[in-house]
């Protein structure tokens, strides 16, 4: 079993929308992250996806999915994210009480204190178009180590 749940990367040229999380956050505090949440009863996915850009940031995007990721927690339910990726060319990112919205270089992603699979998402995405097929993956942990597996490698 699975918990949904809709992960959105907004880039703006060489620029991608992360979200610092808040140092009061229970999960991922003070570290980098794109867009995202659950998706709510009733919903597909790309409305959510739609719906949780327009919440947390003020912004829209045509948006493309990009890619699956099982997240393998160690128990049952684990999580399933629909992840997507679009242009946003206009706008400024409201306040979130989620954390801090900053546009930042693709290029300094492996530097930033980040949620662990972020850059690995990331650099798969940068290589794709729109148009391309989707990813399939899952993540788990080996030996206290984040590893994600891509199904066609």
């Amino acid at each position: 079993m699975l918990i949904p749940r809709v992960l959105i990367f907004v880039t703006r040229g060489t620029l991608v929308l992360l979200l610092k999380g808040a140092s009061t956050k229970h999960l991922w505090a003070n570290k980098y992250n794109g867009i995202g949440g659950h998706i709510e009863p009733g919903e597909d996915i790309l409305s959510a996806a739609r719906r949780e850009l327009l919440e947390e940031t003020g912004l829209t995007a045509d948006l493309w999915l990009c890619g699956t990721v099982v997240v393998e927690t160690g128990e049952n339910p684990g999580i399933g994210i629909y992840v997507f990726s679009g242009e946003s060319s206009h706008g400024e990112p409201k306040a979130s009480a989620e954390g801090t919205l900053e546009w930042l270089p693709f290029a300094d992603v492996p530097n930033l204190p980040a949620v662990e699979d972020l850059p690995v998402l990331l650099r798969r995405i940068r290589k794709m178009k729109r148009g391309d097929a989707p990813f399939n993956a899952r993540s788990f942990y080996e030996d206290e180590k984040l590893t994600v597996v891509f199904a066609e490698e």
